[in-house]
């Protein structure tokens, strides 16, 4: 299914876990230090621009490789992070910014389901491995913002197209794909026993 951003929330809580989407459209990196500087420096201007662009946006827990071309940027690598980096912090991050999807790596703690299904937020997982092949669905580097915080910590805005496979790994409706493989395994592990 491809979804184009921004995401309706509408369209948030019809997505499933399982389902397997593609995004066209704006979406945002951002890590750690983004994450924190939106959420606890709010009044600059500069992050006010930030986050008057997330509003029902993706933002990618990433820190991508980029190349100076003329006067422009390219992607060269986008593989996501490990999206539990962000877990003390997010549940702020959504509050803040209005964002409909998380893009990231290995899932979020379980306690922010209920923040998801509240805000109307869902966690795309990407694959690990395929930062050059997610690169390619990158059309373009339309800007960067907080730049003094290097380039895998800034937020970079992407325009994208088919940027995927991405599964709803954890969706609004309290589930989580992560929580369902860990219990199906203590289970088989206690038959096993």
């Amino acid at each position: 299914m491809e979804l184009k951003t921004p995401i309706s929330k509408d369209t948030v809580y019809k997505l499933k876990v399982g389902d397997v989407v593609y995004l066209s459209g704006r979406i945002y990196t951002g890590r750690d230090e983004a994450h924190l500087t939106v959420v606890k420096e709010g009044e600059r201007e500069d992050v006010k621009e930030v986050v008057s662009k997330l509003k029902d946006g993706v933002i990618y827990h990433a820190g991508p490789i980029m190349k100076r071309v003329g006067d422009r940027w390219r992607c060269i690598s986008i593989g996501p992070t490990t999206s539990a980096r962000m877990n003390d912090i997010e549940e702020d991050f959504i509050k803040v910014t209005g964002i409909s999807a998380i893009v990231g790596k290995g899932g979020m703690k379980g306690d922010l389901l209920d923040v998801f299904r509240k805000y109307g937020v869902v966690y795309l997982a990407a694959p690990g491995g395929c930062a050059a092949l997610l690169a390619d669905a990158v059309v373009e580097v339309k800007g960067v913002y907080l730049p003094e915080l290097g380039m895998p910590e800034a937020v970079w805005e992407l325009e994208v197209e088919n940027f995927g496979p991405l599964i709803v790994a954890m969706d609004t409706h309290g589930r989580s794909i992560y929580e369902e493989v860990n219990r199906r395994v203590m289970e088989k592990l206690k038959e096993l026993i």
